[in-house]
């Protein structure tokens, strides 16, 4: 974390009445910013190694994280979204005795039972960073128990680093935070690149903290009132945005440079009419294991359809379909197992084309095999059909089966039609989406499911993901039965 510490002294130095970072309470100046995260990592000093952090975005977070950085400190990052299970889980896992909070989250933090730090008021100037700092992160991912991703080599400052120039940010830059703190890239986009360029960020907390509960509404508003020019979107926020824009007849403020595009596949036909309504979208790969980061299309490099090209310093090949990353960014391990050696085999199946772009299939465990001996990644089928802005998640099964299924579930812009329309309509929505896929891996079989349902059942994750094995073992009965009604001569079709 030298090279971030030095860069924020720097600032300081440089221009330390600049705004740093906002929120909409509070602002900090670049001064500011050193003279609290001085201050409160001083205290934090005697800690214990590993302190949890807990609290809604806002600067109080980003002194927080610096702070316990600057101290040394391993930082969990917890998120408000997690169950309480899982959060236990985190404790005992990770070894947590302390927490670090900022004052929205104390009434939370006294129900963990934990003594605990308030990221408060208090300066100092600041000393020289500590050796261990580092992150734990843990994604929710598919199942209920999430595993810690151990970075405390320098993979995180590498990361930040190649990120800056990819972006080609600059000191003249405005970025805006809507996704929640910790989230591993939103550390690095929100907090370590704008204060390696010196520019300045602003962290919408409403947002933010409606994610977890599905409601990724007012987009169009944020831009428009802080007129950034970057932010990092996951698909689902980006559908919501061009959602928004087109149904006001608007377009994305002209501020706007640089969209980071990622979590998740991109629809191509999504990322088109973002363009065409003045959002820049670049799309991105990347995992918790590799830092977040892999790949993604540069400001004056963009290949519509791939992920863009690696981070430079990265090193990323095919090894049997398999994307295989090699490079400094790797991870530590996961807590309480082995360190990887250097080269991490993602289980995401991709190609590199002859200029280097890298093109993600979807996950080697999901690729599904039909009756018929027809391979079909569901990633693939299922980022065509999130191309049509009324389907809002999908998850597509078949495999073992003479046709594929299709779980659909509405967007909120789409749940009118949904309720209305006929089991022809979905499918002549299925076929249209689905036009350019060969006839074996177009779903014949769907079934219409709402996201609220799926959120009581536990089969949606915190941050909006479908948990596929749980889905598909929940509606096991109803696949039977809705193969049972599938026409013969569609059976025959597949097989043929």
């Amino acid at each position: 974390m030298h090279e971030l510490f030095a860069a924020l002294s720097r600032n300081v130095a440089a221009r330390g009445g600049a705004t740093a970072f906002t929120d909409d309470r509070a602002s900090l100046t670049y001064a500011d910013l050193a003279a609290r995260v001085g201050g409160l990592a001083r205290e934090l000093e005697t800690l214990p190694p590993v302190l949890g952090l807990l609290g809604p975005n806002g600067v109080d977070w980003v002194v927080a994280q610096l702070a316990a950085w600057l101290a040394g400190k391993i930082v969990v990052p917890l998120p408000l979204f997690f169950s309480p299970e899982q959060i236990r889980h985190i404790f005992r896992d990770a070894a947590i005795s302390h927490l670090i909070c900022t004052g929205e989250a104390i009434a939370a933090a006294q129900q963990l039972q934990v003594p605990f730090t308030v990221a408060g008021q208090m300066t100092g100037e600041l000393m020289a960073p500590r050796q261990r700092a580092g992150q734990i992160i843990y994604t929710s991912g598919s199942t209920g128990h999430p595993k810690g991703v151990r970075h405390a080599s320098g993979q995180l400052a590498w990361s930040a680093a190649a990120l800056a120039r990819a972006c080609a940010a600059t000191g003249d830059d405005r970025h805006l935070s809507v996704l929640p703190l910790p989230l591993l890239l939103e550390t690095i986009s929100t907090i370590m690149v704008p204060i390696l360029a010196g520019a300045r960020a602003h962290m919408d907390a409403r947002i933010a903290d409606s994610i977890g509960r599905g409601d990724v509404t007012g987009l169009a508003h944020a831009f428009e009132r802080t007129k950034p020019t970057t932010s990092v979107l996951v698909p689902q926020l980006l559908a919501s945005w061009v959602a928004e824009l087109v149904a006001a007849g608007s377009r994305a403020p002209r501020s706007v440079r640089f969209v980071a595009v990622g979590g998740a596949h991109i629809p191509p036909a999504l990322a088109l009419r973002a363009w065409r309504i003045g959002i820049p979208v670049h799309e991105g790969y990347g995992l918790s294991e590799c830092a977040s980061v892999v790949s993604v299309n540069r400001p004056d490099q963009r290949k519509a359809g791939t992920v863009g090209k690696p981070l430079s310093g990265l090193k990323v090949r095919i090894e049997s379909g398999e994307i295989v990353v090699e490079g400094p960014s790797i991870m530590d391990g996961y807590l309480n197992d082995a360190r990887p050696d250097g080269v991490w085999r993602t289980g995401d199946l991709g190609a590199i084309d002859r200029k280097g772009f890298v093109t993600v299939y979807g996950r080697k465990d999901n690729l599904l095999v039909t009756s018929s001996g027809r391979n079909v990644s569901p990633e693939w089928i299922e980022t065509l059909l999130l191309g049509d802005p009324r389907v809002g998640h999908c998850l597509v099964a078949g495999a073992g089966r003479p046709q594929l299924c299709v779980f659909l579930v509405p967007s909120p812009p789409g749940e009118k039609w949904f309720a209305q329309a006929e089991p022809c309509e979905i499918d002549a929505l299925i076929e249209r989406c689905c036009r350019e896929a060969p006839a074996y891996a177009v779903p014949r079989v769907h079934y219409v499911v709402c996201s609220d349902d799926l959120r009581r059942s536990g089969l949606m994750t915190e941050n909006g993901r479908l948990r596929r094995a749980a889905l598909l073992r929940r509606y096991d009965a109803v696949l039977d039965e809705l193969y049972g009604s599938i026409p013969r001569h569609l059976e025959l079709e597949a097989n043929s």
